[in-house]
């Protein structure tokens, strides 16, 4: 390794455990306090951490009458809600293993996924979901009962518990040790086809703990909320589910994001945990808005000056006079407001799945709401870095999770050791021995690490574009710096042993509409009008060469183009973290890109109209 970096842990964790003991301990120390809050016609529900445990303990009756048994996979394929929590804690508390399955896989991908892990029993949230699986039920060779959350399966589930002692629960329990197998999780396959990624308790305990250390401000104490909007099939969201079960916080799950800033201001979480896109929404949101005139020119001011005071203290300056002044002007008229449209409480982000722009990381950190980036994967239920509360540093991904050992390589790869390190991937041997090698985890990720252990990403091994005239470049840069744009759903830049690089954009037509009428202009009434008008064409432009002031002239997009349709999960062009899955975006636009962008051209030649 060329440069290897470890956090002590500040006290010892004792991994040998299950994850049931968790939820035991919060019981033990809050149980009559709120731990999960949902969202209902009524308004929030509330569930005290005793009630939680008492329905995880009847469903993990009900799996036991219905002869679950130790090893044996359970399905869960349904958006984020508290059954999904309650069901998964039943599941593993009795050694069975929980396999989540994104509500957006299409029939093809459950069937896939049932028989590779041999699911015996799913559960599906509604009749959407039991139509996917009933179209391939007969192909899954293991699958026996499937039950309908909308149905009243966690009712059912919990009658057929009634005959099952205590005691027979107990026992169940307490045979669950740290290095048994806890879940299977699929990767979102953005770079090929998902893999099972097999995690143990001791995974789990490891990272709950580990967490603690790191940002024992943001989980311990009174009054700590975390809203959760992403999917739980993820392990990003997963991992901080168990984590507030694990602390103080008291866990608001939203099952849409489409709601998320109407559920902020009515929940008042004290920290959200995103990807960098629904940050990006927040800041759009809020300068649309603003819109035109005298206000729009206040707001991008304030935008401006937000963000010269977080550059100044990033780097350890003094902030101006002058600065300072119209920092604490702004901060009446324009920062506060938007704070108290994200409920007034909140005092940090965390983000992670994707880079954060510097300029939306700069504005949130000047308004007083720093972005806490991290980073983490499937292979290690979760974040193995995050930026510290105190000395956090805007463009790296922070410090490795207390326990957690980082190198990088001799081929520039971050590499990770530590108890959280998945057992390995499920019937991949191979990808195991190739991934794993001497405890050290393969990210596939390329980066540097300083002396103070801060870790900051280039790019990622399998997504280096090497140009025909070999130049590596990561599009990650680009990417993230294009999709800023308000009118832009997602950017992919492209140029793999090609002369340039090039870009393939995506619009979101609602965002497009809101950000035109902002701008005084009409909306549009398509998706193909949004391609062609003269006025969304020009911010495409600018969001374009915005990127590629960013980068040499050899890095930079030379051309680029504007699809009459978006990127969805439903089309499998796109993961439930919102990245494209390069490989079928290429295939699916291969003859644009061979005929029309790369056809007849030279590195010299001019972008393509924007069409």
């Amino acid at each position: 390794m060329q440069k290897e970096f470890t956090r002590p842990l500040e006290e010892p964790i004792d991994s040998d455990s299950n994850v049931f003991s968790v939820l035991q301990d919060r019981v033990h120390r809050k149980g009559d306090l709120p731990l999960i809050q949902y969202r209902s016609k009524q308004g929030w529900c509330t569930m005290t951490a005793k009630e939680v445990q008492d329905k995880v303990v009847d469903l993990s009756k009900g799996l036991i009458a219905r002869g679950i048994k130790p090893g044996d996979s359970v399905a869960i394929i349904s958006h984020t809600r508290w059954e999904w929590t309650v069901l998964d804690l039943a599941i593993m508390s009795i050694g069975a293993v929980t396999v989540p399955v994104y509500e957006t896989d299409s029939p093809a991908q459950i069937r896939r996924i049932l028989n590779d892990s041999h699911v015996v029993m799913a559960f599906l949230e509604d009749e959407e979901m039991k139509t996917k699986v009933d179209l391939v039920r007969s192909q899954c060779a293991y699958l026996d009962d499937v039950y309908v959350i909308s149905r009243g399966a966690l009712t059912t589930m919990t009658a057929y518990g009634n005959g099952v002692s205590e005691e027979d629960f107990q026992s169940r329990v307490a045979a669950v040790r740290g290095d048994d197998l806890a879940t299977i999780v699929y990767t979102s396959g953005s770079t090929g086809s998902p893999k099972g990624i097999e995690l143990s308790h001791g995974n789990i305990i490891f990272t709950i703990r580990s967490g603690i250390q790191a940002v024992p401000d943001i989980c311990l104490g009174p009054d700590r909320r975390l809203l959760l909007c992403l999917p739980l099939a993820h392990a990003f969201a997963r991992c901080l589910q168990y984590f507030a079960i694990g602390t103080d916080l008291v866990l608001g799950l939203t099952g849409s994001i489409k709601n998320l800033l109407q559920d902020m201001q009515t929940f008042k979480p004290t920290f959200i945990l995103a990807v960098p896109r629904v940050f990006e929404k927040i800041f759009n949101a809020a300068s649309q808005k603003a819109g035109t005139g005298t206000r729009g020119r206040i707001f991008l001011d304030a935008v401006k000056v937000a963000r010269q005071w977080s550059r100044i203290q990033q780097e350890g300056g003094s902030v101006p006079m002058a600065l300072r002044a119209k920092h604490v002007m702004y901060t009446g008229t324009v920062y506060e407001p938007i704070q108290e449209a994200l409920g007034g409480n909140v005092q940090y982000g965390i983000s992670g799945g994707a880079p954060l722009d510097d300029g939306i990381a700069h504005f949130f950190n000047g308004i007083g709401i720093p972005l806490l980036e991290g980073y983490g994967m499937t292979e290690t239920m979760g974040p193995v870095a995050v930026n510290p509360t105190e000395g956090y540093r805007i463009g790296t991904i922070g410090l490795p999770m207390p326990g957690i050992t980082v190198a990088i390589d001799e081929e520039g790869e971050l590499c990770i050791k530590g108890p959280d390190v998945c057992l390995g991937y499920h019937n991949h041997p191979e990808i195991t021995t190739r991934q794993i090698r001497d405890g050290w985890l393969m990210t596939g990720d390329l980066g540097s690490i300083d002396d103070q252990g801060f870790i900051q990403l280039t790019g990622r091994r399998k997504e280096i574009i090497i140009t025909a005239g070999g130049k590596n470049i990561s599009p990650a840069v680009l990417e993230t710096a294009v999709q800023s744009s308000p009118v832009i759903s997602q950017c992919m830049v492209i140029g793999d042993r090609r002369p340039f690089i090039a870009a393939l954009i995506t619009l979101n037509l609602d965002e497009a509409n809101r950000w035109l009428q902002s701008e005084g202009a009409e909306p549009v009434g398509s998706m193909t009008e949004a391609v062609a008008n003269p006025i969304i064409r020009t911010e495409v432009e600018r969001a374009v060469d915005a990127a590629n002031a960013q980068v040499s002239q050899a890095e930079s997009i030379r051309r680029f183009r504007i699809l009459d349709e978006d990127f969805t999960q439903e089309d499998g062009l796109l993961t439930p973290t919102y990245k494209p899955r390069r490989k079928d975006v290429m295939e699916r636009y291969r003859d644009l890109i061979d005929k029309e962008i790369y056809t007849g051209t030279s590195t010299d030649s001019p972008r393509l109209p924007v069409r």
